[in-house]
């Protein structure tokens, strides 16, 4: 077997491999999860740009949206599926942007925030916000970086 052979051999067994766990058919560069492909939203959830990642702006689900503890624990866990998506964590976020409803919540928002993220915390912004998507308490986008 040549060398032209043994490698398109191995990049066939690749490009199976990828169309398997649909790694090939997302575009590594662009993520779309199953909930927003079932509602339809015109974004992915997250984009890949040389050593970034850029995860756009994330709310509670339907169940979770009214109560901003449980909402922020549902976001993060929205989060933690993502990043696992490119084998990164929240070890990796590097920045973050917090929209609040209601700024007098910050202390409840902080709480569960520290849960996830460790110091040094990542670079954050936060504002308050009227009229966020879906009748949510917040949204929260941030980027990671690969190391």
């Amino acid at each position: 077997m040549g060398v032209g052979d043994f490698f398109m051999k191995h990049m066939v067994l690749l490009t199976l491999i990828f169309l398997t766990f649909g790694l090939y058919a997302n575009q590594s560069d662009r993520l779309v999860m199953p909930s927003t492909e079932e509602n339809n939203y015109p974004f992915s959830d997250a984009v890949k740009v040389g050593n970034l990642l850029f995860m756009s702006g994330m709310v509670g689900s339907d169940e979770t949206i009214g109560d901003l503890v449980i909402e922020t624990h549902d976001i993060f866990k929205q989060m933690k599926a993502v990043l696992a998506a490119y084998d990164l964590s929240f070890v990796d976020v590097v920045k973050c942007t917090v929209f609040l409803d209601d700024v007098g919540e910050w202390g409840k928002f902080n709480s569960v925030y520290t849960q996830y993220f460790k110091k040094p915390y990542p670079a954050r912004s936060a504002l308050g916000a009227d009229g966020l998507a879906l009748g949510a308490s917040l949204e929260l986008e941030c980027i990671a970086e690969f190391k």
